[in-house]
């Protein structure tokens, strides 16, 4: 049963990365609006990442105002993630 629950989590978090990792490749453009190539837009695209984490991650936090830790928190960031891209 563990190893089925693993399965799907790990089939959604794929699925999560990868809608936040086109969202984030669709903004690797420069200032002129042409898209980034190389290291360039892989940096870009780490840095979206990240920044989309950490905003998940601080919108984590229950009804009476408490941080969520464990499942909860784990699901509220994926699902926070997913819906960012």
């Amino acid at each position: 049963m563990k190893t089925v629950a693993a399965l799907i989590f790990a089939l959604f978090a794929t699925t999560v990365f990868a809608q936040t990792s086109a969202s984030c490749e669709a903004k690797a453009v420069s200032k002129d609006g042409k898209p980034l190539a190389g290291a360039a837009k892989t940096s870009t695209i780490k840095k979206c990442q990240a920044d989309i984490k950490v905003t998940c991650e601080s919108k984590a936090v229950s009804e009476s105002g408490k941080k969520l830790s464990g499942a909860a928190k784990s699901s509220f960031v994926k699902k926070c993630e997913s819906e960012a891209g």
